[in-house]
């Protein structure tokens, strides 16, 4: 059939999610209804390097990158640079939401609740004599995260200074800048969005099932273990007060087609904190995005078709 939309599926990429990448791709390339779109897998290697030009060979492209390269607006500038259709966020949106400090200084501009936190340079942590007053503010646990990484590479949950020490020097293995969140004693929930600028919509919650302390790499993605609820067991008032707060941190990156907001429930007291937002969530068999999506009426091969409507849309194609 000769109408139908060509789509290329970018996959790999330099970053250090370059496997996490490769197996969402598979999974967006078998669901891809054959009737309505001849997939084209494009896998960019570990070095950068792409294996055809893009541009004449897709309608419209699907980038199934995650972390830096993909996920941080350097291959949707590329995109916008060759005028291809692309799903997901723009440049800016996809350089906020990498960005884990860009991302705070966003959600309190906007109200948004996050948890307490600080950042700091490798040069301030390198040269600072009292590596204990960069983190005075806050209280053990307290988790070192990479400011821009995701799939929980390079994460760590420390409780001393020592354990402290280690989790800065592995985080910088990864950037340059460093962000240590307040650890809390709260529920991990999750809330799909998915539309352009106007009237997003969002799933039903979801829950994640945490094995021991926190969800690490291999849990998410090399167990075999179940790794969510959905739709996740809720008061009424606090599952919409999770979609709401997904639209906004939405709304406060300037988001479009998609994205997942990761959250901390405090049962104890109440309150919800905004840990996240990803705006190229995991798409393997088991995402929770999409299983969050299919909770909520939208099965897996429709997602992705309004997915690439919404990048055509926006294209103007």
């Amino acid at each position: 059939m000769t109408d139908r939309l060509r789509v290329a599926v970018l996959a790999g990429g330099p970053s250090a999610e370059h496997e996490v990448s490769l197996q969402s791709a598979r999974a967006v390339l078998d669901a891809l209804p054959r009737d309505l779109y001849d997939p084209v897998p494009v896998i960019i290697d570990r070095q950068g390097r792409w294996p055809t030009e893009v541009r004449g060979q897709a309608d419209v492209v699907f980038p199934v990158l995650h972390g830096p390269f993909g996920e941080d607006g350097v291959v949707q500038g590329h995109l916008e640079a060759l005028g291809l259709p692309y799903v997901g966020c723009g440049v800016l949106a996809s350089a906020v939401a990498m960005d884990k400090v860009a991302m705070r200084r966003a959600f309190m501009a906007e109200d948004i609740p996050v948890t307490r936190h600080v950042w700091f340079t490798a040069h301030e942590w390198r040269t600072c004599g009292d590596h204990e007053s960069l983190v005075k503010s806050l209280d053990w646990p307290m988790y070192v995260k990479p400011a821009n990484m995701g799939s929980s590479i390079g994460v760590s949950r420390v409780t001393s200074m020592g354990e402290l020490r280690a989790g800065v020097e592995l985080a910088l293995v990864h950037d340059r800048v460093v962000v240590v969140e307040q650890g809390v004693s709260a529920r991990e929930l999750i809330c799909g969005v998915l539309g352009g600028h106007d009237f997003p919509g969002a799933s039903v919650p979801g829950e994640l099932i945490v094995p021991g302390e926190w969800l690490d790499y291999e849990a998410k993605y090399l167990s075999q273990a179940e790794i969510a609820t959905i739709p996740a067991v809720l008061p009424e008032r606090v599952a919409a007060d999770v979609r709401e707060l997904s639209l906004r941190a939405f709304r406060a990156i300037g988001g479009y087609g998609l994205a997942r907001v990761d959250f901390f429930y405090e049962e104890r007291t109440g309150r919800l904190y905004v840990g996240e937002i990803n705006t190229m969530p995991g798409f393997t068999a088991r995402s929770v995005y999409a299983r969050a999506w299919e909770a909520s009426g939208v099965p897996y091969p429709e997602l992705l078709c309004r997915l690439i409507d919404l990048a055509l849309a926006r294209s103007g194609s």
